[in-house]
């Protein structure tokens, strides 16, 4: 038999379940200020008319370039959090279950575009209110002064209710050597657990960084680890799928990659050192766009001024070795 819903858990359901016409009447009679005393978020149930469906979010998810492995832990916690859903509604007994995430992988590897995705399919299945996303880091939840870090914190809190809170480098938050009293962040960690307990049923948080730092931030605080529904493996890509991401780029930006190009690539990508701070796709775009440059150089010194639409749009291998020069010099900097 599942525990008794809290007062405020069932005030905030019914809330929910509000008509709009209802809902207009209850704030004429101020119930809405009173809810929102009581740290219950009353905004607007759904953006329903801009949400796009679970199936169009999930053709965006599909469409990107690898994290198959990701993809499918993600559809699986969307799956278990629909069925549950619908055993509540059945009256059936209810799994106790979080929604919040933990997502390890090096900078670059998808793991903002991911959080952007679930916010939306969380509120397209209706465990989200709005679906939206915000993102913070350490410098977004910790203050300078006592009563500044709780303060920054309950207001990007508040910012995320509906959708979710992503804490992009969360290992910041409890930076390693320091000794206990002498930095804020533990106490944007407390505020944190006890908001995400508070907002559960309308809050997610999905904590993301480097993998190491990442398995030391969970065990710095009891009650972190548990908070936590899956912990989620984001890892580098392949050479083969960096050409893939920067053929993508091309494509989107109304560009082709002319003959050769894609080995071409594929080598630089192979000359950048593969540490912690490898930067993925943030690699392959700082690639692609200085070879944007390299290309209107090239065109720019042929004198051709009525040139073919082939011709424009093309970036020729040329372009992109002239881009690595650029870039892997600032990288050695």
């Amino acid at each position: 038999m599942s525990d008794p819903k809290k007062p405020e858990d069932v005030l905030r359901d019914a809330w929910k379940n509000f008509s709009d016409r209802a809902r207009a009447e209850a704030k004429e009679l101020g119930l809405d200020k009173k809810l929102e005393e009581m740290g219950i978020h009353v905004g607007p149930q759904s953006q329903s008319v801009d949400r796009r469906t679970l199936e169009d979010i999930q053709k965006d998810l599909d469409a990107l370039v690898g994290l198959d492995l990701v993809k499918d832990e993600i559809k699986t916690q969307v799956a278990f959090l629909q069925i549950q859903k619908q055993r509540a509604e059945a009256g059936l007994a209810e799994v106790p279950t979080s929604q919040h995430l933990v997502f390890f992988g090096n900078p670059g590897t998808g793991k903002t575009t991911i959080a952007r995705l679930v916010a939306e399919m969380y509120g397209a299945i209706g465990l989200l209110s709005k679906g939206h996303l915000v993102e913070v880091d350490r410098a977004g939840l910790v203050g300078q002064y006592v009563g500044h870090t709780a303060m920054k914190t309950n207001r990007a809190v508040k910012k995320a209710l509906g959708g979710v809170l992503f804490i992009d480098e969360a290992y910041g938050l409890n930076p390693p050597g320091l000794q206990q009293g002498n930095d804020f962040g533990r106490e944007a960690i407390e505020t944190l657990l006890k908001r995400m307990e508070d907002h559960r049923q309308d809050l997610v948080v999905i904590v993301a960084g480097y993998p190491k730092l990442m398995e030391d931030f969970l065990k710095s605080n009891p009650g972190l680890r548990s908070r936590f529904a899956r912990e989620i493996e984001f890892p580098d890509y392949t050479y083969e799928e960096l050409v893939d991401i920067t053929r993508l780029m091309a494509s989107e930006a109304d560009y082709q990659l002319g003959a050769g190009a894609d080995k071409v690539i594929q080598k630089i990508h192979m000359k950048a050192e593969r540490n912690a701070q490898f930067g993925n796709a943030r690699f392959a775009r700082n690639v692609f766009e200085q070879s944007l440059n390299r290309q209107a150089l090239r065109l720019a010194a042929s004198g051709n001024t009525s040139m073919t639409k082939e011709t424009l749009q093309t970036l020729e291998p040329a372009d992109f070795d002239a881009a690595a020069e650029i870039v892997l010099s600032k990288k050695k900097r």
